[in-house]
C-alpha cells in the first residue's frame, strides 16, 4: 500500500487514537504512517466485541444455573478464550477447560486461584463470584 492510500476514514473503536501501518513511500521504501482506520475495520471489530459480550452473558447464565464456574464468565468478560487464559495463567489448556466446571473450580487451591486472578486482573474474591 502506498502512503497516500493509508485509510483515514476514521474508526470509532479507536476512540480518536491513531495506529501505525506500514506503507511504501514515493521512493519505494517501507515507512510507518499513522492511520485513523476505516469503516470496514470498525464493523468487524464491533461484531467481534458483540460476540464476546454474548459469550460472557451465556457464561453468566451457565454459572447461575450451576453448570459452569465463575472462571468461565470472567474468561469471556476479559476477552479471553481457553488458549489465551492458558497462556497467561500457565495452566495447560485441558486443565483450564476442566476448571471451567464448577466442581473442579471449587477444589482449586488458593495458589491456583491466585494464578487465575492475576491472569484476569482480579482479586481472588472477585474471581469466585459474579459481579
Amino acid at each position: 500500500m502506498n502512503v497516500d492510500a493509508v485509510p483515514q476514514e476514521g474508526n470509532a473503536t479507536l476512540d480518536g487514537h491513531r495506529k501505525l501501518m506500514y506503507a511504501r513511500d514515493a521512493s519505494g521504501h517501507t515507512v510507518t504512517v499513522g492511520s485513523r482506520g476505516w469503516e470496514a475495520e470498525e464493523i468487524v471489530t464491533t461484531h467481534a466485541v458483540d460476540a464476546l459480550v454474548a459469550q460472557a452473558e451465556d457464561a453468566r447464565a451457565r454459572v447461575v444455573a450451576g453448570t459452569a464456574s465463575p472462571l468461565e464468565y470472567w474468561m469471556y468478560e476479559r476477552r479471553m478464550d481457553v488458549a489465551l487464559l492458558s497462556q497467561t495463567s500457565g495452566f495447560w489448556q485441558w486443565r483450564v477447560r476442566r476448571h471451567l466446571q464448577p466442581d473442579h473450580f471449587a477444589a482449586l487451591s488458593p495458589k491456583q486461584l491466585a494464578r487465575y486472578a492475576d491472569a484476569l486482573g482480579l482479586s481472588v474474591e472477585a474471581l469466585k463470584r459474579l459481579p
